[in-house]
């Protein structure tokens, strides 16, 4: 018997027959670990995109690979056909910071031991994953102050001057930080970082920015809501 016969007898003897039952409940818990995890990216997530968008593909993306990891591990051919597929098809995912690329790595993570029928270790993972997040998540907003970006337009021709709008904003926020400003005959645009501690110093920002002019236009904006 020569090379190649042997070769085609073990490829062709490495298929093995998947338990439906057990690749149900694999299926299914790659659903429910996918779709806590997204709602655990929505709420403590720190990413200033469409974090609820972005979460959305967190059971699709579980389930998928609990799916591939599960039909070629039962063949070796299909694992040497997966490699040659995906040295030709990119897949391509437009990641803006590195919290979403670990939330991604985290759900494949979950398809991966389940698709491997690693049951115990991938829950006991996630757990303490959920854990850990949860109490850093704690430890950053017991130690850190509401964080607001701050719009402030007007379109009268008597400009507002800029160090009269810091010196004011400085009174009421512990950290000020001019993110961008433009200026124009008709007006000006200047957005502001704000770091405040209660509402009350919100109140007072606004309330001085109205003296110094009360057609002012004032914007509020934070991605986990003010307050």
């Amino acid at each position: 018997m020569d090379q190649q016969t042997l070769i085609q007898n073990f490829l062709s003897n490495q298929n093995i027959q998947i338990p439906i039952l057990n690749f149900l409940v694999n299926l299914i818990l790659a659903a429910i670990l996918g779709y806590i995890l997204s709602l655990i990216y929505t709420k403590y997530g720190k990413s200033l995109s469409n974090r609820q968008t972005f979460a959305r593909n967190f059971v699709l993306l579980a389930v998928t690979t609990t799916l591939i990891i599960t039909v070629v591990k039962s063949s070796l051919a299909l694992s040497l056909g997966l490699v040659g597929a995906l040295s030709i098809v990119r897949f391509r995912a437009a990641i803006k910071e590195p919290e979403e690329l670990a939330y991604l790595f985290l759900t494949i993570g979950i398809g991966l031991g389940l698709g491997a029928d690693q049951l115990k270790i991938t829950l006991v993972a996630f757990v303490l994953i959920t854990v850990v997040i949860l109490i850093l998540n704690f430890k950053r907003e017991s130690s850190e102050n509401q964080n607001l970006n701050l719009v402030i337009s007007t379109n009268k021709s008597e400009k507002i001057d800029l160090s009269k709008i810091i010196a004011v904003l400085k009174q009421s926020s512990s950290k000020v930080d001019l993110r961008r400003f433009d200026e124009s005959t008709d007006g000006l645009k200047a957005v502001f970082n704000l770091e405040i501690e209660n509402l009350g110093q919100l109140e007072k920002a606004k309330s001085s920015l109205r003296q110094l002019d009360k057609n002012i236009s004032i914007s509020f904006l934070d991605n986990k809501g003010i307050f």
